[in-house]
């Protein structure tokens, strides 16, 4: 499982960086909230971990503006706002779960858990009764045979499984995957989709003009 971290306090930033990492997750640190924002779009993650009062752009802004583009990324918010009105705004957000500072890591393990088991997050995510996808080492296991896809294809089928049964336009695709590239063109995309299709079958839907839907 992939997290992105967002805590501006280095000592806490470490801690929660190594108390993730020796938990089995592999985490990806900011102390700043709009180079967080642009990993974001430029990335996948399972989870996103954000404290709310960082340089640039507080955590719940990064989130207003991924659930307003439709990127349903599990969120929980750890900060020091522990009044009623911040809570509430967190959640009215985007965010999927609060938790106060100071907070005993027996606790953050626990709700950590919750919200994996909410969303069904794990590294290795099940697309049927002989497939999965282990989203940590970008690879595919049909009928236990392991295909390797490359960068691209398992961030687009990492995207599609994210937002299952629901639309992924091209735009979502541009800003999740090539935010700082050039722009493919929709052949490259339809090439890209052709390759997962080898594999998946008809569980990818095409929406002519639109996008994709990933039929779970």
């Amino acid at each position: 499982m992939k997290i992105l971290l967002l805590e501006d306090d280095v000592i806490l930033n470490e801690l929660l960086a190594e108390f993730l990492f020796d938990l089995g997750y592999e985490v990806e640190v900011f102390f700043d909230g709009i180079n967080a924002q642009n990993s974001l779009y430029e990335n996948s993650y399972d989870l996103l971990i954000l404290d709310v009062n960082v340089p640039s752009i507080s955590g719940f802004e990064i989130v207003k503006k991924l659930r307003f583009d439709n990127i349903k990324t599990p969120c929980i918010f750890v900060t020091s706002l522990d009044d009623t009105a911040s809570v509430v705004e967190g959640f009215k957000s985007g965010g999927d779960e609060y938790i106060k500072k100071p907070f005993d890591f027996d606790e953050f393990k626990i709700r950590l858990e919750n919200i994996k088991n909410r969303f069904g997050i794990d590294t290795k995510i099940k697309l049927g009764t002989n497939a999965y996808f282990d989203t940590t080492t970008n690879s595919l296991y049909i009928d236990n045979e392991k295909i390797q896809l490359s960068s691209k294809i398992s961030q687009i089928l990492h995207l599609l499984i994210q937002n299952s049964n629901s639309l992924v336009s091209y735009e979502m695709m541009y800003n999740s995957i090539w935010l700082n590239e050039e722009i493919p063109t929709s052949s490259t995309i339809r090439t890209y989709i052709k390759e997962l299709r080898k594999y998946l079958k008809d569980k990818i839907q095409t929406i002519k003009g639109e996008g994709y839907i990933y039929k779970k």
